[in-house]
Parts: C-alpha cells; sequence; structure tokens
C-alpha cells in the first residue's frame, strides 16, 4: 500500500510562539519524520498545493469545488469563480478579510443575499448558493463584460483569509466595478442591519477567485481518495478516482481500504486554526492527529504501508516527507520537536 496524508498548515506560522508549539507531545509524527526523507519547495496556497497532487498546474479552482458540492458536470458548463461570502474590517488602518467559516452564517441568510446580487446584477452572471459558506459566480457568456471577466485572477481564500487585504477588490475593471455595486448592495441589506443589531459581522463582500471553465487532471494519481473537503472530492470526481469519506483515524483506514492502493488522505482540521490563528484549536486538532494517525503509522500496524509521503502546504514552504518500508529500521534516526523544525526551516528562508 501507498499512503499520502495532505495536511495543510501541519506547522504553526508563528515560529517563535512557544505557547501554541512548545510542549506539544508529537512521538508519533517524531518517529515518522526522523526516518523519512524531508524535501521543502516553494510556498502554495493549500488549494494550489493540493490541485498540484493531482497534475494540475492552472486549475480551475472554483468549477473543481463546485464538483465537489454534489453538482453534476453538465451543471458546471460554462465560465465560474468561486464568490465566498466575507466580511471586511478595518484593523491598524489596513483591510483584514473574514471568510465566513470564521462566523456564523445560516443558509436562509445566504440565500437571500445572493438573491438580492442576483436580481440586481445579472447581466455579468449568477451567484450559486452550495452552502453558508460556499459561493460560486457563473459569468453569463452573453453579458457584454464576459470576456474581461475571465481575465480576473486573485489568489485563493485560503491566502487571504484572516489576513490584511491592500485592496480587496480585482484590478480587473470589469469585475472591480461588479464588486463595489455588490459591496453598496450589502452594506445597505436589511439582513445585514439585523446582523449587527444582534452582534454579528455584516457580510459586506465577496472574494472572487479560482476563475476558470472545468478542467480534468489526468488519470491514475491515486486509486482512491479519502476527504471531506469539496475541493478535494471535486478533483478526485474530475479525474475518475473513487472518493470515500474522511475516515475517523488509521486504524479505520486500514480495515476499509485495499492493500494494493495508492490513497490520498487530506487532513484539514489544522487550517482554519492556522488561518485565524487561534492557538488553542491548532493545538487540539494537532493532538487528534498524533493520536489518530501518527502514532498508529509509527507502530506496528503502520508496517502495512510500503511507501508514507506526507505533504503539507505551510508558511515555511511546500513540505513533503517520504517514507519507505525499509526506512523505518533507520532508529539511529532522532526526531525534533516541531519548535525546532520550525525555527530551522525560518533560518532557511532568512
Amino acid at each position: 500500500m501507498r499512503l499520502t496524508l495532505f495536511i495543510p498548515q501541519l506547522l504553526w506560522p508563528e515560529p517563535d510562539d512557544q505557547e501554541t508549539l512548545g510542549g506539544l507531545p508529537t512521538p508519533g509524527f517524531g518517529w515518522l519524520a526522523a526516518r523519512a526523507t524531508r524535501q521543502c519547495w516553494p510556498a502554495q496556497p493549500f488549494e494550489t498545493a493540493l490541485a498540484a497532487r493531482f497534475g494540475l498546474d492552472h486549475p480551475a479552482l472554483g468549477a473543481l469545488r463546485l464538483l465537489g458540492e454534489d453538482a453534476g458536470e453538465a451543471a458546471i458548463d460554462g465560465y465560474w469563480l468561486a464568490a465566498d461570502p466575507a466580511h471586511l474590517r478595518f484593523h491598524h488602518e489596513r483591510i483584514v478579510l473574514a471568510d465566513a467559516e470564521a462566523f456564523d452564517l445560516t443558509p436562509d441568510e445566504a440565500a437571500e443575499l445572493a438573491a438580492a446580487l442576483n436580481a440586481q446584477l445579472a447581466d455579468l452572471g449568477q451567484i450559486h448558493v452550495a452552502s453558508a459558506s460556499r459561493w460560486y459566480l457563473c459569468l453569463n457568456p452573453a453579458g457584454r463584460d464576459f470576456a474581461a471577466a475571465c481575465r480576473h485572477a486573485a489568489p485563493p481564500l485560503s491566502a487571504v483569509a484572516g489576513k490584511c487585504v491592500d485592496q480587496p477588490s480585482t484590478a480587473e475593471a470589469t469585475l472591480n466595478r461588479w464588486l463595489n455595486e455588490a459591496q453598496m448592495l450589502l452594506h445597505g441589506h436589511p439582513l445585514n442591519a439585523r446582523r449587527e443589531a444582534r452582534g454579528q459581522p455584516p457580510i459586506n463582500s465577496l472574494w472572487l477567485w479560482g476563475g476558470g471553465r472545468l478542467t480534468r487532471p489526468p488519470p491514475g494519481r491515486f486509486t482512491a481518495v479519502w476527504s471531506d473537503h469539496p475541493l478535494a472530492i471535486g478533483l478526485a470526481r474530475a479525474s475518475g478516482e473513487p472518493v470515500h469519506p474522511l475516515p475517523e483515524n488509521f486504524a479505520r483506514f486500514n480495515a476499509l481500504a485495499s492493500s494494493g492502493s495508492h490513497a490520498l488522505i487530506v487532513l484539514d482540521a489544522l487550517l482554519a486554526p492556522a488561518i485565524y490563528e487561534d492557538g488553542e484549536a491548532w493545538r487540539a486538532a494537532w493532538q487528534q492527529l498524533e493520536n489518530n494517525w501518527f502514532q498508529p503509522l509509527a507502530g506496528p500496524a503502520g508496517g502495512i504501508v510500503n511507501t508514507l509521503e506526507i505533504a503539507a502546504p505551510t508558511l515555511y514552504g511546500n513540505l513533503h516527507w517520504s517514507l519507505a518500508k525499509g526506512d523505518r529500521w533507520k532508529f539511529w534516526r532522532r526526531g525534533e520537536t516541531l519548535a525546532a523544525l520550525a525555527g530551522e526551516l525560518r533560518k532557511t528562508q532568512a
């Protein structure tokens, strides 16, 4: 069996934060990492790095994520962008973007706001609400600004969520104008007034990213994908690979997987805590990974895995560990703490 664990934000992005990194027990991961071969490539956003595992260099991330939302391929015929609801606020004279994963937004609220946007701004396209936090914009091919809107490019959501954005709107004039109109509509919408009266952040913008037509990855990268993340599900479906729900631990995966498979497991529980600097939640999620995956893989049960790969897009770079079955006997190698690893990687960036 060959197993790839894809774990975004495996390292806390603040190497000097000993309250988060210090004293975190990671014997299983330390054992595996000490014996594995480590490589580090330039940093990539989570979404881009995941698509690259499927062999896509310039993916249409919005359409691929939508495919993972149980939308049929026929429904994704066209040019799509992810159009995720966001809250912009001023912080130290900069604008900080929070996506809807960081605050409560109900499906009914999402539907009400999307309907208002679609009624007023139909010439450019139509918004589709797949979930309260994940929206999509299908551009109108008959619209007068269709060609210009297709030129829009913006970083994936994980690259901007929780961070300062100098220009929350696109440099493309067409979508810049449309987004300004959308922001004005959202600012004056009664639903946002009700949210603010309840002490909730208003939905005052959208983040438009991942534009393109559905692209199909080359087949054969994996024999199965195990994930609950819609982008991973969409990438697997587009490449014709079976998709399974994320197993709760390695033992459950081992009971379900076939012995000759090459499985990709996407473990993304560290992503949101890292983006929003929630050290306590990040440590708790890390401990779950250690208990449910790393310790079992480092023990006798992990011997069934002929090749283990751990792919981890982080602030320090796109990290990759590869452990062959014979590497498990390299008992003389000693692991290092997460804090030491983060500090070492930071020095290499200087």
